[in-house]
């Protein structure tokens, strides 16, 4: 198989809009991972987060980048990778953007744990299972932020002018969500590292994407493969457009290259699907 890993995005890819994975598509995801093919999953999302959405028959086979590349997991090769932003950038950010808007909407995750300066109704508002924990802003300073969130319709030029060279900034969901990233966390470069670890080439990697965190991993992978709901700057460097997340696009894409599972013997004995 031309192809040795399959790099799986979630909310907009793999989820469908009730953030649940069809059957259809875990499906083409396994039959692709029974017949050989390594499993990343590459999201914004953290770790808590992705243990929610995705059911366990793909948390046991995948690997996984989380908040975009600050965080990496893959337990094949029991292999930790964290970046962060450090606490005295932290602490420029916070003041900058307090500075430009007193009332922003801004969270912060350190490691998994999820933090704000007030209180903020995000089960309500945004389907999460859990809200920040409010923490005094003086506390928010000392942390080495993994990702720091700001929510609303906010104005990121001056943003993106004063952090240049320092973190990475992120404008998705509609220009609804600024992602202020550690300066080396990306998809592409997460991606990259793991590739390393498997020994494996770029040109090798099938990567299914929606936004425009997912534009450097798309340059780089060996078959990119857009959703029908993708932003259009995606869907111009893919080199195919499928259907959106909830006409089960990703399976629809994976059937042509691992098929649908059935029963069959493993080489190594062991009974799976495929």
């Amino acid at each position: 198989m031309k192809y040795s890993t399959v790099v799986l995005d979630l909310d907009g890819t793999l989820l469908n809009s009730n953030k649940e994975v069809s059957k259809r598509n875990l499906d083409a995801v396994l039959s692709c991972y029974l017949k050989g093919m390594r499993i990343i999953f590459a999201t914004a999302r953290p770790p808590r987060a992705v243990d929610w959405f995705l059911p366990q028959e793909l948390l046991d086979i995948g690997a996984f980048v989380y908040y975009n590349g600050a965080q990496v997991i893959c337990k094949e090769t029991k292999i930790e990778i964290n970046e962060s932003i450090p606490a005295h950038v932290t602490t420029e950010i916070l003041d900058y953007c307090l500075k430009c808007n007193p009332e922003i909407e801004l969270t912060m995750e350190v490691r998994d744990e999820w933090f704000s300066l007030r209180q903020l109704d995000y089960i309500t508002s945004m389907n999460t299972r859990s809200n920040p924990i409010v923490k005094p802003l003086k506390e928010l300073k000392q942390y080495d932020a993994t990702k720091i969130l700001l929510s609303g319709n906010n104005d990121s030029s001056g943003l993106l002018k004063k952090f240049e060279g320092k973190v990475n900034i992120l404008i998705t969901d509609n220009n609804q969500l600024i992602q202020i990233m550690p300066l080396l966390a990306s998809k592409e470069l997460a991606i990259t590292k793991l590739c390393e670890l498997y020994h494996v080439e770029l040109d090798s990697i099938i990567v299914f994407g929606d936004d425009h965190n997912d534009v450097g991993l798309f340059k780089k992978a060996g078959y990119a493969i857009a959703m029908g709901n993708a932003i259009r700057e995606l869907k111009e460097i893919a080199d195919e457009i499928t259907d959106n997340n909830d006409e089960d696009g990703v399976a629809i894409s994976l059937e042509r290259f691992c098929g649908s599972r059935r029963l069959f013997e493993r080489q190594d004995g062991a009974k799976g699907f495929g």
